[in-house]
């Protein structure tokens, strides 16, 4: 079997926005109600998953990479503009058939967040989350006091050609009272138009960055409201 290139997932901030008061909504919620949620397995009272796979390790190389290009708390329209301003999205289409992982490698945030995953055929990508049949959860904890370590890795499982891949942060998806997953957690996806900004120079929240020397793709998310 052919497979795709390791997804690394990185949580960043990608830029801060002082807040305004304006006439119109900047952000309008999107409710994801037609959307079933699942998960790979089970985890532990901290939201580590039970179904980690094999680590992958992070060369030194890598993470001065993603320092370097997604740096902690600066303002990436300034210091990477160009991640921004594409109208690519952060999804990954398969264009062989492929067996998928996502690895950890940090994340900077007060939130507790969840990563999670959706799949569309390629040809017929949502327009919105009506359009989002299910959503599937990766790591239930991977954001503030999470217990993963740099490299634990889920294997998402295979796929063929003309599927797609995308991706949702859940903003504290991960219910640290009552130690479960919060489906009802703000959404923010890899894809700009599932996103609440009104503005549409503001619905980027996902970043997908080529690693060639190590042939890996980095996945980097926003996960506040870019309105904020």
């Amino acid at each position: 079997m052919t497979s795709i290139k390791p997804a690394l997932f990185l949580f960043i901030t990608l830029l801060s926005l002082a807040s305004c008061k304006k006439k119109n909504p900047v952000t309008q919620p999107v409710k994801f109600t037609s959307t079933t949620y699942k998960t790979l397995g089970t985890n532990d009272v901290f939201g580590k998953p039970d179904y980690l796979t094999t680590p992958d390790v992070i060369s030194p190389d890598l993470l001065s990479f993603v320092y370097n290009t997604l740096p902690e708390h600066k303002d990436l329209r300034i210091t990477n503009p160009e991640l921004l301003t594409t109208k690519a999205i952060a999804d990954i289409k398969i264009t062989a058939p492929s067996d998928v992982s996502v690895t950890y490698v940090s994340a900077g945030t007060g939130h507790t967040n969840s990563l999670a995953f959706y799949t569309y055929p390629t040809n017929q990508p949502p327009a919105t989350a009506k359009d989002i049949v299910t959503i599937i959860y990766i790591f239930p904890n991977c954001g503030n006091r999470t217990t993963l370590k740099q490299g634990d890795k889920v294997n998402i499982g295979k796929f063929n050609v003309g599927t797609s891949i995308g991706f949702v942060l859940m903003q504290d998806g991960w219910d640290t009272i009552n130690n479960k997953l919060n489906n009802n957690a703000v959404h923010f996806c890899s894809n700009d138009v599932l996103n609440p900004e009104v503005d549409p120079n503001l619905k980027k929240h996902a970043v997908l960055i080529n690693y060639a020397p190590e042939n890996k793709v980095l996945i980097g998310f926003e996960d506040i409201d870019r309105t904020l």
